[in-house]
C-alpha cells in the first residue's frame, strides 16, 4: 500500500521572489510609464519632451536588463533620460522658468550688483533665491550673445548639475569610497533625470548637503560648515540641514568640532546673504520668503495638492494651521537630534530626508520634485558606504578622543543597532546602512 504524500512545509509553498533581473526589467517599465503621463497629460512642452525621450530610454534599458546586459541598461536610460533631452532643450533655449529667472539674477548681479527686479508685476518677475544661486548664472551672463555655444556652456542647468555633480564626488573622495552603481540609477530615474533636464535649480542644494554630510562623517568641520554655507545661501530649505550636520559632529567629533562647523556655516551664509540683504531687504523677503510661501501679492505657481498646500486653501486659519504644524515637525526633528543624536552618516542623511520631507509636504506651496532631495540623501549615503566586510576608515578615524578601548567595542560590529539603520559606528556597515 502507497504510503500518502506528505503534505510540502509551508516555507516550500510560498512562492520564490523574483530574479534581480526581473525587479529591475519591472521598475523600468514603471518607469517608462511615468513618462508616458507627461506627453498625454501635461501641457509643459519641456516636460512633454522629455516625457517621449526618457519613455524610450527606460524601455530599452527594460529589454536590455531582461537580456542580462545591466551595463547597456543603465546607458539607455541615462541617454534617453538625460543627455538626449537636456542638450535639446539646452540648445533650443527651453526649460522651465527657474532657468531664466536664475540666469537673470546673474546678469543682474553683473550689472548693477542688485538680485532681483524691483517691485515685480508678475511671476516671472519674483526670485525666490537667496544671493548665492544667482552665481549659477553668471556664466550665461559672462558669455553674452544667444549661439549654441553661449546655451551649451552657459545654460544654468549646466552648472547646477555641474554643482551636483561636483559635490558628490568630493564627498565619495573625502569618505574615501568607491563609486557607487547606485548613483547612475538614481540620476536617470524620474525622480532626478526630469528636474535635471528642466529645471536643475534644486540640484546644487542636494549636492551640497550630500557634501556636508560627508565632510561631518570624515571629521572635517570647516569643510562642513563651508559646504552648509552655500547651501544656505542659495536657498532657506537647507537650513534643517544645519542641525543635523552640527548633530552628527558633536558626536563622531566633539563639542568643539560642532561649534566649529556652525560658526564657519554662520559666518559665511553672512557673507554671501547680508549684501543682497542690505541692498534689497524689501525685495528679499517679499520675492524669498514672502513668495513661496504665499503671502505676496501674485501667487507662486508651487501648488502640487500636498498636505500643507491643500489646508493652506481652506483659508487664512488654514494657512496659519499648516504653519503651526511646520513649526511643530521643526520642533519634533529637532528634540530627536537632541535626544538621539545620529551616530552615521546613513543616519544623519535619514533624518535630515525625514526632516525636509515633513517640510515639503507641511508647506503652505510646494511641489512634488522637491522630493527628489530627500530621496536623493537616502539613496546617496547607502552608496557611499564603504564595501561589505571591509573595514571603514571613516568611522576609525571618527571616533571620541576620549574613547578607549572598552568604549570601541561598543561600536563595533556587535554594537546596537543605530536610529538610521546602520550599526552604532565601527564597521562597514555603519555607512551604509542616507
Amino acid at each position: 500500500m502507497t504510503p500518502p504524500a506528505r503534505p510540502l512545509p509551508r516555507a516550500a509553498s510560498r512562492p520564490l521572489p523574483a530574479p534581480p533581473a526581473a525587479r529591475w526589467t519591472a521598475g523600468w517599465l514603471l518607469a517608462a510609464v511615468w513618462a508616458l503621463a507627461f506627453p498625454l497629460f501635461s501641457t509643459l512642452g519641456p516636460h512633454r519632451l522629455w516625457g517621449c525621450c526618457a519613455a524610450a530610454g527606460y524601455l530599452v534599458a527594460a529589454w536590455a536588463t531582461a537580456l542580462g546586459r545591466p551595463r547597456q541598461a543603465r546607458a539607455a536610460a541615462l541617454t534617453g533620460a538625460v543627455v538626449l533631452p537636456l542638450l535639446y532643450l539646452v540648445l533650443t533655449g527651453q526649460g522651465q522658468s527657474e532657468v531664466g529667472v536664475i540666469e537673470r539674477s546673474g546678469r543682474l548681479l553683473l550689472e548693477s550688483g542688485r538680485l532681483y527686479v524691483e517691485q515685480p508685476a508678475g511671476v516671472g518677475e519674483y526670485t525666490p533665491y537667496l544671493p548665492g544661486m544667482a552665481l549659477l548664472g553668471l556664466p550665461h551672463a559672462l558669455l553674452g550673445g544667444d549661439g549654441w555655444a553661449v546655451r551649451l556652456l552657459g545654460d544654468a542647468r549646466i552648472w547646477c548639475a555641474a554643482a551636483l555633480f561636483a559635490s558628490l564626488w568630493a564627498g565619495r573622495r573625502m569618505l574615501r569610497t568607491s563609486p557607487s552603481p547606485l548613483l547612475p540609477l538614481l540620476v536617470a530615474s524620474p525622480v532626478v533625470a526630469l528636474p535635471l533636464v528642466v529645471s536643475g535649480v534644486d540640484l546644487p542644494l542636494a549636492g551640497l548637503c550630500c557634501l556636508a554630510l560627508a565632510a561631518a562623517a570624515s571629521g572635517r568641520p570647516a569643510v562642513a560648515g563651508a559646504a552648509l554655507a552655500a547651501a544656505c545661501a542659495m536657498k532657506w530649505t537647507a537650513l534643517p540641514a544645519v542641525a543635523v550636520v552640527v548633530a552628527l559632529l558633536g558626536v563622531l567629533r566633539g563639542a568643539r568640532a560642532a561649534v566649529r562647523c556652525a560658526v564657519v556655516a554662520a559666518s559665511l551664509t553672512a557673507v554671501l546673504v547680508l549684501p543682497g540683504a542690505l541692498l534689497q531687504p524689501t525685495e528679499l523677503w517679499r520675492q524669498v520668503f514672502a513668495f513661496p510661501t504665499g503671502r505676496a501679492d501674485v501667487p507662486t505657481p508651487a501648488g502640487s495638492p500636498l498636505p500643507g498646500h491643500l489646508l493652506a486653501g481652506l483659508g487664512p486659519w488654514g494657512w496659519h494651521v499648516t504653519v503651526a504644524l511646520l513649526v511643530l515637525a521643526g520642533l519634533g526633528v529637532g528634540l530627536s537630534l537632541w535626544a538621539r543624536p545620529p551616530r552615521t552618516l546613513t543616519a544623519a542623511a535619514d533624518r535630515l530626508a525625514l526632516g525636509l520631507t515633513l517640510a515639503f509636504l507641511l508647506a503652505p506651496a510646494g511641489r512634488f520634485g522637491y522630493l527628489a532631495l530627500p530621496l536623493l540623501l537616502v539613496v546617496w549615503a547607502r552608496g557611499a558606504s564603504a564595501p561589505a566586510g571591509a573595514p571603514s576608515r571613516v568611522v576609525a578615524r571618527s571616533r571620541p578622543a576620549g574613547a578607549g578601548a572598552g568604549s570601541g567595542a561598543g561600536h563595533g560590529g556587535s554594537g546596537p543597532a543605530d536610529d538610521g539603520g546602520g550599526r552604532a559606528c565601527g564597521d562597514a556597515a555603519g555607512h551604509g546602512a542616507a
